[in-house]
């Protein structure tokens, strides 16, 4: 398609750049092919039978990132607002649909004022179409959402409902209703960007996944993201040639955790001492930072990687955390990416405020991912490992095909201090008792907290040094590469506490 420099220039005045210059940057040079650039819309009311919008407001085609295929569509603003109506919709509903059938990832632009008011009830077909094209290719294969600039209304279901969202420092906007819309309504001034900007949804609402600077480092990320993934459900990645170092940082491993329990550390530099150099690539990064989530390379093969982080709430689980984590574990198991998890958990989160905001919903859709993943689960206990939250991070008991833990590492349903407040209540309201209190809790932390009982009992595989991990971890995983589970009795689907 041609476009004049007037239709360039609306756009890079806004700091945009225009849906083919996008589309350019995205796909590899001189790959990318249009389809459906004829389609044009059947509206007459509002004197829309006198405007010509070409290819309706949407660009659509097929080409290739780092050489292999992919669906591309991406709204174009500088056309009546990108707005969305039926044919619009139709001609992505139906370029999913052909990606489905050629197994290709999804990838979409999304530039839009919304639906097409002209239009009515017909652009709310076109989305419904796209809806329903979404939740059909769910987990066939992969959908990546661009926001390059407002989405609005029913502009935001269809990014909400893919794989990944990947935003844009000052050109991304996602929202329900407007500013205007609030303003009318709930009389509260707010401007687009505190409504739905980028930031706004890779902090705190946990919308998007990927936060950019400016465009152009937006299709870098999606480029590098395409490359830890399989393309369609049932790819078989080949691994990249890897020399294989099983003593990688094993010096910086073993030091990474403080002897003081209650000390925090970065959990990525255990992570980053266990994965292929400099492979980690982190999704969600912004939310919920007391737990990791993210793709890495062990001798060349894509995993996926779930942690606590002590660094951030002392790597306690939250609603937010256990959101993070579900979506994520069945992200991976969907396309049947092998997780390595990290644990250092000392509960789920106390108080009435994540009470009232339903820990006990969110915290069992952790429980549920897990122990509905079949792929290879490989579990490491770095310190603490205490409560339902030892069983909700994969444990053994939700279907781990190896934990291992680390020799000063603390499995029990409590830390010793709590423990001690609770069977020990009388005694501690004794100053008398106060050394026979402190007795106890030393033989508790010795005798109750050690992995030793964990792997007498077969719930951990095996008591291994921190500098043991990385080996440990890719021989376990080379062991399960052909796992074959299906244990669940026959049923339609379950019923996941969303």
């Amino acid at each position: 398609m041609t476009k004049t420099n007037y239709d360039l220039e609306k756009q890079h005045a806004k700091g945009k750049l225009h849906a083919i210059e996008r589309i350019n940057a995205l796909c590899d040079k001189d790959s990318f092919y249009e389809i459906y650039s004829a389609a044009h819309h059947n509206c007459t009311s509002f004197g829309m039978d006198q405007k010509k919008i070409p290819y309706d407001g949407v660009i659509t085609g097929f080409g290739k990132i780092n050489g292999k295929k992919v669906a591309v569509y991406a709204q174009d603003f500088t056309v009546q607002g990108g707005s969305l109506g039926k044919v619009h919709g139709q001609k992505i509903a139906e370029l999913m649909s052909q990606a489905v059938n050629a197994k290709c990832p999804i990838i979409g632009i999304n530039d839009s004022g919304g639906a097409r008011i002209q239009e009515g009830v017909d652009a709310l077909c076109g989305y419904g179409e796209l809806f329903y094209q979404n939740v059909r290719a769910s987990g066939y294969v992969p959908q990546i959402s661009i926001i390059a600039g407002p989405c609005a209304g029913g502009a935001v279901y269809s990014p909400g409902l893919t794989d990944f969202i990947f935003t844009v420092d000052s050109i991304s906007q996602m929202f329900i209703t407007g500013p205007k819309v609030v303003k009318s309504v709930m009389f509260l001034d707010i401007s687009a960007e505190d409504l739905g900007g980028a930031s706004i949804h890779s902090q705190k609402s946990g919308v998007a996944h990927f936060r950019c600077q400016n465009e152009k480092n937006c299709y870098e990320q999606v480029r590098k993201l395409l490359d830890y993934i399989p393309h369609y459900y049932g790819e078989n990645i080949v691994a990249e040639k890897f020399k294989f170092d099983a003593h990688k940082s094993a010096k910086t491993i073993a030091n990474v955790v403080p002897e003081e329990s209650k000390k925090a550390y970065n959990m990525h530099d255990v992570i980053n001492c266990v994965i292929d150099s400099g492979s980690f690539f982190e999704v969600m990064e912004e939310f919920a930072q007391n737990a990791i989530t993210g793709f890495g390379k062990i001798e060349g093969k894509s995993v996926g990687i779930v942690a606590n982080n002590p660094a951030g709430l002392g790597g306690i689980l939250n609603c937010d955390a256990s959101d993070k984590i579900a979506r994520f574990v069945r992200y991976c198991d969907a396309y049947n990416i092998p997780l390595v998890t990290f644990v250092d958990v000392p509960g789920f989160i106390p108080g009435p405020q994540e009470e009232q905001k339903g820990i006990i919903r969110h915290g069992a859709k952790m429980i549920y991912a897990y122990s509905e993943a079949t792929v290879p689960k490989i579990t490491v206990v770095t310190r603490k490992a205490y409560g339902g939250a030892y069983i909700a991070m994969c444990s053994k008991h939700l279907g781990a095909d190896f934990v291992y833990a680390w020799p000063k590492s603390e499995i029990a349903v409590m830390g010793a201090e709590g423990a001690i407040e609770i069977l020990y209540a009388k005694e501690l309201k004794d100053p008398l008792k106060a050394e026979l209190v402190a007795l106890k809790s030393q033989e508790y932390k010795d005798t109750i907290m050690t992995p030793t009982i964990a792997a007498q009992r077969d719930y951990v595989s095996e008591i291994i040094q921190p500098e043991q991990t990385r080996e440990r971890v890719a021989r376990s995983l080379e062991f399960l590469e052909n796992k074959q589970q299906n244990t669940m009795p026959p049923k339609k689907h379950g019923n996941i506490p969303l």
